[in-house]
């Protein structure tokens, strides 16, 4: 919502109560209200469908606050930064480079052998940590008041001494963490990480990976004598095709064991699936698991670089994490500019994994990622332009990761004026034995500005259709074994986007992006086939929900807090756009419309439509406690930056 923070709100409503910053504020808020509601399309004309201004969303008058004075600068949200990473701009160097997250640190730092009450350090007195519990326990600060969210959800709590809930869960007479066994036994965990000796390993290049070392020199000669250019044309001359051809065949037999085709690998059914699209920064695994509680069939995680998997990175090894509640239907996200690093990536992310339980449904190369930096390193949108290499990564990629399908995600192309997407999915079809193909209906050029071209998208997915029909004309179980799903994906907002998408553009699915982050509810939309109005307190749920899932995920120290809480501001610069149904002139809303000021029906309402990061900061202390002296937090985003002029 483009308004002020809730202060000035308060201020122009003269009257809504003023919310207070502490855990407790929760209950003084006012939040009676509508509960969720089916909001229907009004056929009688009194909620016209059609009629909207270009880029307005359209408030009902009673919730329209006056215009903001000329000394309040209000910008426009802007997605490239918020979702994409930024562009890069004149005299900067990279992107976000104002944005620092202090660090909470505690005055006394315990050992991390010992937080459990009864581990072993291994280096005994030369430990530079503190082991004496007592002398921890009174250094720290005053434990936050109920029980801890995860003790209460998981049975037990792995930051053990060093949880800011720690009443809730420690017999300090016997000096012993308490452990519900049943509970723990019950509970969900999380999959896909790689024990210490593994990311060694892979910091000495030492990861085997011998299907990548047999495919990538065939894969090498294939560059050296493309057969086939990005147009489709043959290539080489007639002098050396036939010592090209032997070349291959020699290359090819050094690789003995049979590759699984797209169609002989573990089942991958995208049909009218819920798909969460790649995320970055908000995509993480308590946000899925959010997206996987309102309804989402498919997640994937945040785009890794293929590069740090290979040497080890803690930080991108994160990404691939999951939650057994995402099981079956998660996938791995990977960006790599060269095929051996896709091909590597690929074997060693299927190898690692817990892939024997469905850790990974497939593993999907980025190739729309429009960042500068991403681009200019020959990776994300830039492989548009280089078909024949892409080619090479998608059958480098399937032939060495096993039964695990592989996908791939694409623009319409790098420039608005040559999309060529149509080219390449015919390409991957024939050639690159991908099972499932996603198209955003954007060039990288476009970025995320301007309305994506489901036209486009809807005839690209006739391509595809029209080869089946073509190649398999005669063998429909041929035909049906080999499908390869295609998927939309652009400016998904509403149950009604979506439908209309896969009943009228030839699509399979589609792969929901900023409508998720704005409003995760729309899983439920989708199957429901109506809009709920949620009221203010089922989404302030929701963001408890978000809360107890981070902090389950970083951790209930105080450091892992610092953690969720930022990640929750981040989210909230999302959902905090969301304008309720409920007060709308015109429906089906759309996600590039932009509100005037508005008021919600109730103060928390108001307060969960407000795009001051200081008010986000309000909702999280209502969940994780009063923010560390520490904590900081800026807008990835210039709408969230409310400055007077002098």
């Amino acid at each position: 919502m483009e308004s002020s923070s809730v202060s000035e709100t308060v201020e122009a409503t003269n009257g809504t109560a003023k919310t207070n910053n502490s855990p407790a504020s929760m209950e003084s808020i006012s939040n009676e209200g509508p509960a969720s509601k089916k909001v229907k399309l009004d056929d009688t004309g009194s909620r016209k469908v059609d009629s909207r201004d270009k880029g307005v969303a359209r408030i009902r008058p009673e919730f329209l606050l006056p215009k903001p004075s000329k000394t309040t600068v209000l910008a426009e949200p802007d997605d490239d930064d918020a979702e994409a990473g930024g562009t890069k701009r004149k005299r900067e160097r990279g992107q976000n480079k104002n944005r620092r997250f202090a660090k909470a640190r505690e005055a006394v730092k315990f050992c991390e052998a010992l937080k459990d009450g009864d581990g072993t350090c291994r280096f005994g007195k030369d430990c530079k940590f503190e082991h004496d519990v007592q002398k921890y326990i009174s250094s720290k600060p005053a434990d936050l008041e109920g029980t801890c969210p995860v003790f209460d959800a998981i049975g037990y709590c792995p930051s053990g001494l060093k949880c800011r809930w720690l009443h809730s869960h420690y017999l300090a007479e016997a000096g012993k963490v308490v452990v519900d066994e049943d509970k723990k036994s019950n509970a969900g965990r999380e999959i896909n990480r790689i024990d210490r000796d593994t990311q060694n390993t892979l910091q000495k290049k030492k990861f085997p990976v011998p299907k990548s070392d047999k495919i990538l020199p065939y894969l090498d000669s294939l560059k050296e004598h493309d057969m086939v250019g990005n147009d489709g044309s043959k290539q080489g001359t007639a002098e050396t095709k036939d010592t090209e051809d032997q070349d291959k065949k020699d290359l090819a037999a050094t690789y003995v064991e049979p590759p699984f085709l797209a169609s002989e690998k573990k089942p991958l059914n995208l049909h009218r699936a819920k798909i969460l699209s790649p995320l970055t920064t908000v995509g993480n695994l308590p946000f899925r698991r959010l997206c996987r509680w309102y309804g989402a069939d498919v997640t994937y995680s945040e785009m890794a670089l293929a590069l740090p998997i290979l040497q080890g990175s803690k930080s991108e090894w994160a990404l691939p994490r999951s939650h057994t509640s995402e099981i079956p239907g998660f996938g791995v996200q990977i960006a790599a500019s060269k095929p051996w690093q896709a091909v590597k990536a690929t074997e060693v992310l299927t190898t690692a994994c817990d892939t024997g339980i469905g850790g990974i449904q497939d593993v999907n190369l980025n190739c729309g990622c429009p960042i500068d930096l991403i681009y200019r390193s020959g990776a994300g949108s830039a492989l548009l332009d280089s078909g024949s290499k892409l080619v090479r990564m998608l059958k480098g990629m399937n032939y060495v990761s096993g039964d695990v399908p592989v996908t791939v995600k694409i623009r319409m192309g790098t420039r608005d004026s040559h999309p060529n997407a149509k080219k390449l999915v015919a390409r991957f079809v024939n050639e690159g034995d991908v099972a499932a193909i996603t198209l955003h209906g954007r060039s990288r050029q476009q970025r995320y500005t301007r309305v994506a071209d489901w036209d486009y998208i809807s005839e690209t997915a006739q391509v595809v259709k029209d080869l089946y029909e073509v190649r398999d004309e005669k063998d429909k179980e041929q035909r049906e074994r080999r499908k390869v799903w295609f998927v939309g994906n652009g400016d998904c907002y509403s149950w009604h986007d979506w439908w209309d998408a896969v009943e009228n553009y030839n699509v399979d699915s589609v792969m929901i992006a900023r409508g998720a982050l704005i409003k995760p509810w729309i899983f439920e939309e989708i199957d429901a086939r109506q809009y709920l109005d949620k009221s203010a307190t089922e989404r302030l749920d929701m963001i408890r929900k978000f809360a107890h899932f981070g902090l389950d995920h970083w951790g209930t120290d105080e450091y892992g807090i610092n953690n969720c809480r930022r990640f929750l501001c981040e989210f909230l610069s999302f959902s905090c756009r969301y304008v309720p149904v409920g007060i709308l002139e015109v429906l089906p809303p759309k996600i590039q419309d932009r509100p005037p000021m508005w008021r919600g029906r109730n103060e928390l309402e108001t307060l969960l439509g407000s795009s001051d990061y200081k008010d986000w900061i309000k909702i999280s202390e209502m969940f994780l406690g009063p923010a560390h002296e520490s904590f900081d937090f800026k807008p990835k985003h210039k709408s969230n930056a409310y400055e007077a002029e002098g």
